[in-house]
């Protein structure tokens, strides 16, 4: 069976539809990205005890996880107070409803929390700025450019990438290397990232406005999430901090100090 001949593609592909598409993805992402700033709302400012509550879990993990550069009496006296102040709920903010917490309650709602309604807002900001561009460029790819072929990769590849680079082609034969018109908007999609970290810095969403878009700074500094049981999750941290062993890692530093230089 003879070998498909190769193709010869006409250079205004690359100058009216590589380039262009390339282009209009890498503008739609800047674009992106300022959208989502302009919709973000301002977090809401947190009291003291607020700020506490959140807190407090991640002093426990810092003992957890740097207690060892403590001595074993440090390390015990903070066990043991943060193990009892966590059963008896002392950083919780409510305490009128830790003491009532055994009466029988209906389950929390999420928008009822302090800054749950604003977070779901934000998200929901975040997914249309995300959805509604990729569908726009993927109509108008999909439209004017259904079936072209764009470019050729100058490497080999195995047949099971044919699916990924041919999208929208249905060729049987045709070298796996060439990538089709739908196939360039998706690896721009997924490939653009490091573009985009040059020209708007690390911290964007260019690339994916359901990453950081309507996440509320303080439930993420928290790590809780509206209608969580923060009083479980003391109990859980507390028992995390009891069945850690402490290991001084300090012990008899200065002697190895000395053996090591030789002092």
């Amino acid at each position: 069976m003879a070998a498909a001949p190769d193709l010869v593609l006409d250079p205004s592909l690359r100058d009216w539809v590589l380039f262009p598409i390339l282009l209009v993805m890498i503008l739609v992402g800047i674009l992106r990205h300022y959208i989502t700033l302009l919709l973000q709302s301002p977090p809401k400012q947190l009291d003291v005890l607020a700020i506490r509550e959140q807190q407090s879990l991640a002093r426990g993990a810092s003992l957890r996880t740097n207690g060892k550069l403590i001595p074993p009496s440090s390390f015990q006296s903070r066990k043991t107070y943060l193990i009892q102040s966590f059963k008896d709920g002392i950083f919780l903010k409510d305490q009128e409803a830790f003491k009532n917490k055994d009466e029988p309650k209906a389950p929390a709602n999420p928008l009822a929390e302090p800054g749950g309604m604003d977070q779901m807002i934000n998200m929901l900001k975040g997914n249309m700025v995300m959805i509604v561009p990729q569908t726009l460029l993927m109509s108008w790819i999909n439209f004017f450019f259904s079936g072209f072929i764009l470019m050729k990769l100058p490497f080999p590849l195995t047949i099971r990438f044919k699916s990924i680079l041919q999208s929208g082609v249905a060729t049987r034969d045709l070298d796996v290397r060439w990538v089709s018109s739908m196939s360039w908007y998706f690896l721009n999609l997924f490939g653009l990232r490091s573009v985009y970290d040059i020209l708007l810095g690390s911290n964007n969403s260019a690339g994916g406005g359901m990453d950081m878009a309507g996440m509320n700074p303080a439930m993420m500094a928290g790590g809780f999430q509206p209608g969580q049981d923060i009083y479980k999750l003391y109990l859980s941290e507390a028992e995390n901090i009891e069945l850690t062993t402490h290991e001084y890692l300090l012990e008899d530093i200065e002697d190895r100090i000395l053996e090591k230089y030789q002092l």
